[in-house]
């Protein structure tokens, strides 16, 4: 779950269920009063003090003098998120004294990971964008259990379903820092408004819609498909309204086979979309040749013709549209992914810390990462949303992303994580590779629905072999 792209084992470390309060984590500015209440704050963005967090530059969560100590966070995240998450290692070192160096790393984060502890010469702490990252590298014995403090801070401030996503055979390794909620469209609103467009509530909807801005002059969507995983967000959503959570749950564990034909069926729902001429900015090739980011700034840059009216992506896109002069809430405006079946998915990801070194500074580091104090820091700045049930909503830039956490953390458990976060990284988080490159070359013909399966179910059962 990353910009440049931010194996589960049990239904009980996986998320579950689709409920009503998750459905409206994905409303944001268009429906706020249904999520409940009024908006949070003091209305100017800035955080106040919420129960267990003290006021001042001095922070709620206590933490260890570690003057001289270096650590080292390696972590995939480039540009704006890479900048917003250094803000946050620059407090740490404030607060203790230490030295905390970024280390970027390459995707599959795994295999990079893998390549330093050969080298004898792991970071201290790896922030691991999927369920099967943890778990592999706790197989792998990279791993190191979570210590006394910060086991403590992460029962304060998460619930029991993001506590058990980061814990392995009962044993909690990693702290979800950051989340997403990955069933949302971002629109223009300028471009909706001079199409005389409506916001879709389900799937023929939004078929329609697309057929109304197409008919204006403006491209209907915006798909940074050379990411792979933007694809699967789209796969994701579409499966789990439609075939449910239970097949949803079967189809992550390889229970079921891709030759299904419930994934038929979605396959062939997201064909009536990929398959329409002019549907997607610069067509199918255009698309595979879109990183993510631009993706999204090219759906709020040129002003009433703008490249493309939507683009399907998760919250942390808040951080793209700052890079353009669209204003989120009033240019920029978000709406459920639509209903395919009965309701609208929640599909929801996240990045993990987990301490490679057991280290008092590497242990200090995820304390903070589950502490208010560390989650505030980047909730300033937008394009991030915290699992964290006691981050005061105020933090929040605007109410947009207040609407979105706020949702979130009503939920509690009521969720569904990222398939593809979920499954062996080298078929669900590969560039290049298993479902990123089969549903990429599904785009360029998405009429071969059935050439589609055979390729996803051969690259499935391999990875789950190994």
């Amino acid at each position: 779950m990353r910009t440049t792209r931010t194996a589960g084992k049990a239904l009980a470390r996986r998320s579950r269920g689709i409920g009503a309060a998750a459905v409206c984590v994905a409303l944001g500015a268009t429906a706020l009063a249904g999520c409940g209440g009024s908006d949070p704050g003091d209305g100017k963005g800035g955080a106040s003090p919420s129960a267990g967090q003290s006021a001042g530059g001095g922070g709620g969560v206590a933490l260890p003098k570690l003057t001289g100590q270096k650590i080292e966070v390696a972590a995939v995240w480039t540009g704006p998120e890479q900048a917003n998450f250094t803000k946050v290692l620059d407090a740490f070192e404030k607060r203790t004294g230490a030295t905390v160096t970024f280390v970027p790393a390459q995707d599959p984060i795994v295999n990079f990971l893998g390549t330093k502890i050969a080298g004898g010469s792991p970071p201290d702490v790896a922030m691991l964008p999927q369920v099967g990252a943890i778990d592999q590298a706790v197989a792998q014995k990279w791993a190191k259990p979570l210590g006394a403090a910060a086991k403590a801070e992460l029962a304060k401030n998460y619930s029991k379903g993001w506590q058990d996503l980061g814990a392995v055979g009962g044993t909690p390794y990693a702290v979800y820092f950051k989340a997403a909620n990955k069933s949302l469209v971002w629109y223009n609103t300028e471009a909706f408004a001079n199409a005389g467009a409506t916001v879709p509530r389900t799937w023929p909807q939004f078929l329609k819609t697309a057929d109304t801005l197409s008919a204006s002059g403006v491209t209907p969507l915006s798909v940074g498909a050379a990411d792979g995983w933007t694809l699967t967000d789209w796969f994701e959503n579409v499966y789990l309204s439609q075939a449910g959570p239970e097949k949803y749950d079967q189809l992550g564990k390889h229970t079921i086979k891709w030759t299904d034909p419930s994934v038929a069926k979605a396959l062939s729902t997201l064909a009536q979309l990929f398959g329409r001429p002019d549907t997607l900015a610069g067509g199918p090739d255009g698309a595979l040749q879109t990183e993510f980011p631009a993706s999204v700034t090219q759906t709020f840059t040129g002003g009433d013709a703008p490249k493309a009216a939507m683009v399907g992506a998760a919250d942390f896109a808040g951080v793209n549209v700052r890079q353009t002069k669209a204003k989120i809430g009033t240019d920029a405006k978000v709406f459920p992914f639509p209903a395919v079946g009965a309701a609208s998915p929640v599909v929801t990801g996240g990045d993990a810390a987990v301490a490679l070194k057991d280290t008092p500074g590497a242990q200090a580091l995820l304390t903070y990462l589950a502490s208010t104090d560390a989650a505030r820091i980047w909730a300033a700045q937008g394009g991030f949303v915290s699992p964290n049930k006691n981050l005061d909503l105020a933090a929040y830039p605007d109410a947009v992303q207040r609407s979105i956490a706020k949702a979130l953390i009503t939920a509690g458990d009521d969720f569904r994580f990222d398939m593809s976060d979920s499954m062996p990284q080298s078929f669900g988080g590969t560039p290049g590779k298993g479902e990123w490159k089969d549903l990429q070359d599904f785009l360029k013909n998405p009429k071969d629905v059935a050439g589609a399966q055979r390729k996803l179910e051969a690259d499935a059962a391999k990875a789950f072999k190994g």
